[in-house]
């Protein structure tokens, strides 16, 4: 299957940041964290969810484990700002995505991130690669490497 131009950005991105990850698009939906770890034959929890938010109006990258939610009230500490979730116009204005396939390289523009600590625990992690039905791989340590992420705890703690 070709790429779609958006999948081939994030490759270059990849390949330019010294990455050896080969971006793979499947017929099946990858958009959430469940599509795109059935269809990989992974656990949900090595889905990197690339979510954007605003950090005083600024927009911001979080790379949250799928199987975990993300804490506002701590990344808002993290980031020492006041954080709401950005629409999807902000979104692609920020990225260069769309919602659904925003991937944690090839972005618009450069935005802090900030990496979910559990993402480490995994030998390889996948993240989207630009559209709803494709995806990379990547050790998570060189993802953080890579986007210049802080690694943080962001976890909602469930009681």
């Amino acid at each position: 299957m070709e790429l779609k131009e958006a999948a081939r950005r994030v490759a270059e991105a990849l390949a330019a940041a010294g990455v050896e990850a080969k971006v793979r698009a499947y017929a099946e939906s990858t958009r959430t964290a469940e599509e795109a770890a059935s269809a990989v034959g992974a656990n949900v929890g090595q889905i990197v969810k690339s979510l954007i938010f605003l950090a005083d109006g600024q927009p911001i990258l979080a790379l949250v484990s799928g199987a975990n939610r993300l804490d506002t009230a701590k990344l808002a500490q993290i980031a020492g700002a006041k954080i709401s979730r950005a629409d999807a116009d902000t979104v692609r204005t920020a990225t260069g995505y769309a919602i659904g396939g925003v991937p944690p390289v090839g972005l618009a523009s450069p935005l802090p991130v900030y990496c979910d600590r559990d993402l480490l625990q995994y030998t390889e992690v996948w993240a989207a690669a630009g559209t709803p039905h494709t995806v990379f791989s990547i050790a998570p340590e060189s993802l953080a490497r890579i986007t210049g992420a802080q690694v943080v705890d962001l976890v909602v703690v469930e009681d």
